[in-house]
């Protein structure tokens, strides 16, 4: 499993996340507090609140071409 953190800072974002995560088989959740999230809803992220960085974990071993992928959503 991998962690990172990630941030959106407008649904047109958000909507190309959904659609760069969603070619990848494994489970992806996000997660801010309490509050978890599938990484693949588009709804379920919106509802986590644009402009915060949230947690993506990502239940794989190998996600080396994800970070690739979503890289400009990465927060430092």
């Amino acid at each position: 499993m991998s962690k990172l953190k990630v941030r959106f800072k407008n649904p047109h974002e958000v909507a190309d996340f959904v659609n760069r995560v969603e070619k990848y088989p494994y489970a992806m959740d996000l997660s801010r507090g309490s509050v978890v999230v599938d990484a693949k809803s588009l709804l379920g992220i919106m509802v986590l609140g644009l402009g915060q960085v949230v947690s993506l974990s990502v239940y794989a071993d190998e996600c080396g071409q994800l970070c690739q992928d979503i890289k400009k959503y990465i927060a430092a």
